[in-house]
């Protein structure tokens, strides 16, 4: 197996299990729940589009951008799972979709959700800009990095495939189901939400208090 094709595997399974697809499919179904099929799936591209820009901008400038705001990762974290939990709470609710579409147009409200929180921090998370910014630092050839290219483009390619498709699975659950899957996805993401912000939120208090990461 050529070293360039094993570490462009490397690069699409590690990010793969990161960004999860499967794992975002519900909440795509829930957030798009109420929009025509085509604008759902204008959605989904826009959403990975914006995924795929993000990640390609900390692969180059990750490092860059890091210290010319003197941010890390951590950071990134505590304000994903901020923003999770506000949108796992209004799910158990069973009223994020019906809200949304009261205060904005759907065309303003796809629009906005392909930004965040689909495309930022669903797909491209924290996980996902620390895997690409780690895996580039890897990447010391001209093959590994057009290896690596490839298997980010792969990975997002795939999650704009089941996003799509998940549209298929929303009409054979019904309202019902999805307004069951809507309050179950609502638990999941909150939960997602506390162990993003206390995974972010601990290394910080570490540093500030100087206790050693073996502790």
């Amino acid at each position: 197996m050529p070293e360039e094709f094993a570490f462009g595997l490397l690069c699409f399974v590690s990010l793969f299990a990161v960004v999860e697809p499967l794992g975002t499919m519900p909440i795509f179904m829930a957030l798009t729940a109420d929009m025509e099929p085509r604008e759902a799936r204008s959605v989904a591209v826009r959403a990975t589009v914006i995924a795929w820009l993000l990640l390609l901008l900390f692969t180059f400038l990750g490092q860059l951008i890091f210290t010319l705001f003197s941010i890390n990762v951590n950071s990134l974290r505590v304000v994903g799972g901020v923003i999770f939990f506000i949108i796992g709470y209004e799910m158990l609710q069973a009223r994020l979709s019906s809200t949304a579409f009261q205060q904005v147009a759907p065309q303003e409200y796809g629009r906005d959700i392909a930004l965040t929180p689909l495309g930022i921090p669903m797909i491209a998370g924290p996980g996902a800009i620390a895997n690409v910014m780690i895996l580039w630092t890897k990447a010391d050839t001209l093959g590994r990095q057009t290896a690596m290219i490839i298997g980010m483009t792969a990975v997002m390619l795939l999650t704009a495939v089941v996003l799509v498709g998940s549209r298929r699975v929303a009409k054979i659950l019904g309202d019902s189901g999805n307004k069951v899957l809507l309050r179950l996805m609502g638990l999941i993401t909150m939960v997602i939400a506390v162990e993003f912000f206390f995974s972010g939120l601990k290394p910080i208090v570490r540093d500030i208090l100087n206790i050693p990461q073996d502790s």
